[in-house]
Order: structure tokens, then C-alpha cells, then sequence
């Protein structure tokens, strides 16, 4: 099967967890009736392991999802336990399952929608496997969740969808960058936006054996925004959306922050890549929008930092591990942080988001890397870095072009910046930002200390000027 330019012949390496557990030995050594007896002390699947799949996994580990096998049964999860306990096991590292890859010892630590697992579980995921994956009593097992009624889409049931034209991608052909024109939205007012997701519908067969998500599908990424014009002319008027990718979640706006679907305005599907999977697909894209109540109405404004990675003087060597990229931006105004959004190509291993405020630098968020899944991290709400106008803004990146990274083509090739996975890209662009005025950000510190109970010799991560500020000051404005 060819495997497309960007996504590299080795790139976007999500390991099948059948063929890692047929390559460790793993599946099918202990028939399944015969695990059923266990002691009330044992580790079981249906007192405890079930409960952690539900929580964390079968979101996508179900029949009709993203994930190559489902794990909502004993008989579905048993062959997999030893891998299950490996990729668990690999926490933030690259590889890890769930895909989440935030570093636990350094920066933010509180984020929206944080699927991974905590210590405890991976250590009952261990012993489970460990002491031979035993059923348990079929009693313990907990209800089995509901994925119907438009529980599939992680934002929850949208108000409205919106689908691109169909197209088809040949099996065997070049990456493609392609504008798919514009679709109406149909609304007949306005509404603000609350969250969006974006999936791609196709005709790949969902027992197709993929060893990447890329083979899953043909969209690598959309570029969108929306329109009042018919033609999709783009102007100051027009709303900019977050550009959905491979492995991506949705997006939750901050409550504030709802951005703007028009009424008659148009979906401008500005830029595709497409890449080809190994068997001709027809697909096309979903764009899912939940909606506000009618009457909200946002109470900040967006912002672009603009331009915080680097991009044509990448100087990426060959068979070196280690590598470091740096860019910085300065803030023009005061500003609200809500997401992290790291984006390399298959060298890239790590990327952290850095705040320098005069002498104060403050490490934000650390991540690994995995071109398998672009994730996007939302700081909880109480977390959201609040930045004064003129702090510095500075992200590190990670590559490896060494043989211990096997998402890259061939590490003997210099790269430099590109759009396909053999070139390479660095940048934070993708995150985003909220534009705060004096009175909005004096406002956000106070209730973040009154909220936080800061004391003038506390220190936070992501709010420099919380610390050392008058209490009596703070509490009168979280007043107001």
C-alpha cells in the first residue's frame, strides 16, 4: 500500500494494538472463559477495568469510531491487555494511549476535556494484565454507555450540521491541496458559537486493516472560515474557524468567547489536503456547530498573536537527536490564553510555551509530540494564562532525526521548512487567544486571585501580576 508524502512512509505510525500484541506474543495465550474466577480482592475487568475503557477509551475504541478495535467487551478488550498496559504505561510519551501527551511535572496542569489516565489507574491496568486479565463477576460490570443519539460527536449533539461536497481520492496518487468551494449554512440569523467539530465521513471499510490513522482516512486538514458574501470572499467580517486535522479534537469556546456564524453566510471550504490511504475513498466532511441561546452575546474578542514559530529558515540536520527550534512573539496587548496548540512535522518530539515578563519567565505548558495525533490543549478556565500587554511570548521545539525516531522517512535527509511530513514545520499559530482591555484584565487577575485565595507570596503559573498585588485593591475590583 503507498503511503502519501506527508503523512511519511513511516509517519503518522499509530500502532495497530492487535499487531503489538501479536509481535510481543500476547493475544490468545489464556482462553477467555477460563479467566471468569477471580478472589474479591483481584483486579477484574468488570469491577475495574471496564469502568477506566468507559471513561477514557471507548470514545473511539468502538465499532463505527476512529480506533482500529472496539473495547466495550471483556472478549473485545482480553486479547489486547498486555498491550493496553504497555501504551498506558508510556504516560505522555509519544505513542501513549489515550493520546494526550501534556508533561505532568512542569507548567499548567489544568485543561478541558483531559482524557488521560491518572496513576492509579494505569497501576490497575498493570496488575489486570499482569495477573492474567480475569473477567470478574458479570454483576460488577457497569451499564454500558450510550452512543447514539448524537453522543458520537464529542462537542455533544450539535444544532447544526454542515457538509462539504464528496469527493474521491485514488488510491494511488500525489497530495493534493484543493479548494472546495462554499456551502450555505442555511441559518436565517445570527447565533454565536459555542463549540465545533469537524469528522470526515468515508467508505473505508471500518474492519480495514490500517496501521495509521492517515489510512483511515483522505483529509489530512481543512482550512475554513465563514462568509456573508455568496462567492466567499474573505474580509474583516468574516469568521476565521479552527482548522480541523488528523486525530484533532473538537473545540470549546470559552464562555465569553462565542464566535460568529452569520445568518445567510456561507461555509468557505478554503484549502483540502488530501492524501491518498491505499484504496480509492469517496469522502466528505461533517462541520458540526453547537450553538449558544438566542440573545447571548460575547463578552471579549479574539486575537491573533500572529506569526510564533518559524517557517522558511528551518534547518532541520540529519541523524541528530535533540535539536532545538525557538521563536518568540510580543504581546501587542494584554492578553487571555485558551489554547495550546503545538504543531511540528513527523521529526518534531516536543514543544513548551513559555511567558517572559521582564526578569520572570514562566513555563506554561510542556508537551510531547506525536504526528500520529495533533491535539489541542484547553486551559480550564481558572487556568487560562493572563498576560500583560509587552510579555514575550517563546515556544521550544524538540526535533529527532535519529533512528529512535520512526515517524520520519529517512533520517539521513536534511529538511527544511514544507508542508508534507519529509519537511518540516514549527509553530504555535494554531493556538488561541483573547484580546483583554485595561479594565477586562485587571478585572480576570482580581478574580483569579479572589477565586484562587492568593496571597501576595504566592506564585502562579500564567498570571505574573497575581502575585505581589494589593489585596484590598483586588477584592474591591472582584467586587465591582
Amino acid at each position: 500500500m503507498k503511503t502519501n508524502n506527508h503523512l511519511g512512509l513511516r509517519g503518522f505510525t499509530l500502532w495497530m494494538w492487535g499487531a503489538v500484541a501479536g509481535v510481543l506474543g500476547l493475544g490468545g495465550s489464556v482462553a477467555v472463559g477460563a479467566q471468569s474466577g477471580a478472589s474479591s480482592t483481584d483486579v477484574t475487568f468488570t469491577k475495574d477495568i471496564a469502568p477506566i475503557l468507559q471513561r477514557h477509551c471507548q470514545s473511539c475504541h468502538r465499532p463505527d469510531s476512529l480506533a482500529p478495535m472496539s473495547l466495550l467487551t471483556y472478549e473485545d478488550a482480553r486479547p489486547y491487555a498486555r498491550a493496553i498496559k504497555t501504551r498506558t504505561a508510556l504516560r505522555t510519551q509519544r505513542s501513549t494511549m489515550p493520546p494526550w501527551f501534556i508533561e505532568k511535572d512542569i507548567g499548567i496542569q489544568q485543561y478541558k476535556d483531559d482524557p488521560s489516565l491518572s496513576e492509579e489507574e494505569i497501576t490497575t491496568i498493570a496488575k489486570w494484565a499482569d495477573s492474567g486479565a480475569p473477567r470478574g463477576n458479570p454483576a460488577d460490570m457497569p451499564p454500558p454507555l450510550d452512543f447514539q443519539s448524537g453522543n458520537q460527536w464529542k462537542i455533544g449533539k450539535p444544532d447544526l450540521i454542515v457538509s462539504s461536497p464528496e469527493l474521491t481520492v485514488k488510491a494511488m496518487s500525489a497530495d493534493q491541496w484543493v479548494s472546495l468551494g462554499t456551502v450555505p449554512t442555511g441559518l436565517t440569523e445570527d447565533r454565536y458559537v459555542a463549540a465545533v467539530e469537524v469528522r470526515e465521513i468515508n467508505d473505508v471499510p471500518k474492519n480495514a486493516d490500517s496501521k495509521t490513522v492517515g489510512g483511515r482516512f483522505v483529509f489530512h486538514h481543512m482550512n475554513y472560515s465563514s462568509s456573508t458574501d455568496p462567492s466567499g470572499r474573505i474580509d474583516e467580517t468574516s469568521t476565521h474557524w479552527p482548522l480541523p486535522e488528523v486525530g484533532r479534537n473538537g473545540d470549546i469556546f470559552p464562555q465569553q468567547a462565542g464566535k460568529l456564524l452569520a445568518a445567510e453566510s456561507v461555509l468557505v471550504l478554503e484549502q483540502a489536503h488530501l492524501h491518498a490511504n491505499g484504496r480509492n475513498t469517496r469522502a466528505h466532511l461533517e462541520f458540526a456547530f453547537k450553538f449558544h441561546p438566542k440573545g447571548y452575546k460575547p463578552g471579549v474578542k479574539w486575537v491573533s498573536v500572529g506569526g510564533l514559530g518559524k517557517g522558511a529558515d528551518l534547518d532541520v540536520k540529519p541523524l541528530t537527536a535533540n535539536q532545538e527550534l525557538h521563536a518568540y512573539a510580543v504581546l501587542q496587548q494584554h492578553t487571555k490564553v485558551v489554547t495550546f496548540e503545538p504543531h511540528l512535522h513527523a521529526a518534531g518530539t516536543r514543544m513548551c510555551l513559555e511567558a517572559i515578563w521582564g526578569t520572570d519567565i514562566q513555563t506554561l505548558t510542556c508537551a510531547a509530540y506525536d504526528h500520529n495525533w495533533v491535539r489541542t490543549y484547553a486551559y480550564a478556565d481558572d487556568a487560562m494564562p493572563l498576560l500583560p500587554k509587552g510579555t514575550i511570548l517563546h515556544i521550544i521545539g524538540i526535533l529527532d532525526t535519529s533512528p529512535a525516531n520512526r515517524n520520519i522517512v529517512d533520517g539521513r535527509n536534511w529538511s527544511g521548512g514544507g508542508r508534507r511530513s519529509v519537511a518540516n514545520m514549527f509553530h504555535d499559530s494554531l493556538g488561541t487567544y483573547i484580546e483583554l482591555s485595561d479594565e477586562e484584565f485587571e478585572r480576570d487577575m482580581a478574580e483569579r486571585v479572589k477565586k484562587l485565595k492568593l496571597t501576595k507570596n504566592d506564585y502562579v503559573i500564567g498570571c505574573p501580576l497575581c502575585q505581589g498585588v494589593s489585596l484590598p485593591e483586588v477584592a474591591s475590583t472582584a467586587s465591582r
